[in-house]
Formats: C-alpha cells, structure tokens, sequence
C-alpha cells in the first residue's frame, strides 16, 4: 500500500505518509511554488501564540509548521499518527527517537486526531495544516480539538479550498490531475501518494461547508479567510468560554 483511499482508514493514510517522510517538507515547497512559507506564517499570525502558552499543533508531521509556534515564545506539541513523519521531524533537530522531553522547543507526541492523548482543557491554541482532510471522521476530529482546548482557547485550521473564481478553478484543477503526478514522481519518495492528495482536495467541501461543520463540532465565532485565491482557506473559531459571544459563520 503506497497510498490511501477516499475512505481514509487511518493505519492506511499512517502508512502512506511513513513512506512520504523522507522528502515531504521539499514536495510541500516544490508543489506550491514555495507558498507554503506564505501558509504557515499567515496560520502562525492566526494562532498568535504568546509566551507562555502552550499549542497543540495537530497533524504536524515533521514538525515544520510548530517551528513557527515555538518562534514567538509559546510551547508546542507537534502530534502526528505516523511515526515516520514525527522520526523524521526528531532527526532533523539531532534527536534519536520520539521524544517526551522536546527536541529544540517542540516536543513530538504520536496521536490520532480522533482519540488524541491529551487531558481535557489543555490547550490555548489548536491548530492543524493541511491534515484534517486526512482523517476519516471530520466533525469528530474537530470535537476532539475542542475537549483538549482549554475554555476560550482558538482553533486555527489551515487546508486546502476551493479557488473563488471559476476561470481559476478550472486552470487549479487542471492541475491538480495533470501535473502534480509528474512533478511528485520525479521529487517525492512515495509518489503513488499525491494520487490521493490531488483526489483528497478535489472531494473536500468548499469554505462555508467546512465552517458549517466546524460549528456543528461545538466550536464558536467561525470565520475563514482565503489565501492564494482560496487554493487555502484559513478557518478560525474559539471554544465556549465567559469571554466568548456567539457570531454567525462568515468570512473573516
């Protein structure tokens, strides 16, 4: 099995993404044309951790994205169902294994997004890129942030949209069948697996779907905010608490 299916059975997507580790940060970099820089500093403005603080950044892989949490003086927990990725993230910072004592600022847990690891109330920020689309059951997902967030914490999700403009739409598309599985067989260690990614993005709702669904899971005050002609949308919402009141879904 070098890739999964639409069903999203996790020890599958775990398996595909083991076998991506290797060079799935510089697949990220070459497929967007570099906008993923652009993607964890806009969700890393949207977190705004602060010192003191402490961040579940969910589906974190390699820890490339907590990098960015960890910057502005919070603590970080980069969690991720593949041990590949999180083995991959520790070596990067000159560990040797999964590590509960941190590994220069972020400390690597395994966890599945549905039956995370963690106490309720935990957390001041939840946050998870592009790796929600991975998880078989969404809205659980999404609720399972919530138990973890402490009252009044933020969820920030950044994923992959739906383009705004149609004309741009079809061209995204276009590319999406046509090149991406050329340049992921000639870069990635597991090309087989940007079959399902370009499948993956093709079948995930569109902005004002997802907020639905974020709100049906309990979180409050969803907005969303399209980067990149909304290739990505960032979606944010807080979790009930005395100083939160409650808003519509809208975009930000």
């Amino acid at each position: 099995m070098t890739r999964a299916s639409l069903d999203k059975q996790p020890h599958e997507v775990a398996s595909m993404f083991d076998r991506t580790a290797r060079r799935y940060d510089l697949m990220n970099d070459v497929l967007s044309l570099g906008q993923d820089r652009l993607w964890r500093r806009a969700t890393a403005a949207a977190v705004d951790a602060g010192p003191g603080e402490l961040v579940l950044d969910l589906g974190a892989g390699t820890g490339t994205s907590t990098d960015a949490f960890t910057s502005l003086g919070a603590r970080a927990i980069a969690s991720d169902f593949s041990f590949g990725m999180l083995r991959t993230g520790v070596a990067r910072r000159g560990g040797s294994g999964i590590s509960g004592g941190g590994v220069r600022g972020v400390t690597f847990v395994a966890g599945d997004a549905l039956s995370l690891p963690f106490a309720d109330d935990s957390f001041d920020a939840v946050t998870i890129s592009f790796a929600i689309r991975n998880v078989a059951d969404t809205e659980q997902a999404l609720r399972e942030m919530l138990r973890v967030a402490r009252p009044g914490a933020r969820l920030v999700v950044c994923e992959f949209s739906r383009p705004t403009a149609r004309s741009f739409d079809l061209v995204y598309t276009q590319y999406l069948i046509r090149m991406l599985p050329i340049v992921a067989r000639a870069v990635s260690s597991n090309p087989d697996s940007y079959e399902y990614l370009a499948e993956s993005i093709r079948a995930w709702p569109d902005q004002a779907e997802f907020a639905r669904t974020i709100r049906r899971a309990g979180w409050e005050r969803v907005a969303w905010r399209n980067l990149s002609l909304g290739i990505v949308a960032l979606h944010r919402g807080y979790k009930p608490g005395p100083e939160n009141g409650e808003s519509p879904a809208v975009p930000a």
